[in-house]
């Protein structure tokens, strides 16, 4: 399977990637834990359906240590007893601001909850992190970016 475009190489493309991996690097300065941060990748990238980023942020997380048990419950989180109040309102953000037609909007309990456990940095982290991960997961899926070959560490 080959890439309808090649993301890297076209122009147009690879400065969009730069400055979205510029807004990312935003919220991983921040103080957002960084395995919600992957957490929140993983889960939007399953409602995505982005095979790639699936492929990269698991691999990611795993590398940097979170146990597969965790990783394989992301998608179940509701009924998984391995988050924390946290992480599970992190996910619930995550999954409002992905299906935001669906849902229509970000209810006002969920982002109440969120910001039970994460001070106004780092909401403001999850949201910035919710909209760069949605922006990544279209754009692969639109080209249909294969996966299945990330290394971790191997964009730097």
């Amino acid at each position: 399977m080959e890439a309808r475009l090649n993301a890297f190489a076209n122009p147009v493309a690879s400065k969009f990637l730069r400055y979205i991996n510029s807004a990312g690097k935003v919220v991983s300065d921040s103080t957002l834990p960084a395995a919600t941060e992957e957490l929140v990748k993983i889960r939007a990238s399953q409602i995505n359906g982005c095979g790639f980023c699936l492929d990269m942020h698991t691999k990611d997380a795993a590398h940097a240590g979170e146990n597969s048990t965790r990783l394989n419950l992301i998608a179940a989180w509701r009924e998984a007893k391995v988050f924390t109040d946290a992480e599970r309102a992190a996910l619930e953000l995550t999954e409002q601001g992905t299906r935001i037609a669906d849902a229509g909007g970000v209810s006002d309990e969920v982002w109440a909850n969120a910001a039970k456990y994460h001070d106004e940095d780092q909401l403001a982290a999850l949201v910035a992190l919710i909209a760069v991960i949605n922006a990544y997961n279209r754009m692969n899926v639109i080209i249909q970016q294969p996966a299945g070959d990330y290394r971790p560490g191997m964009f730097g």
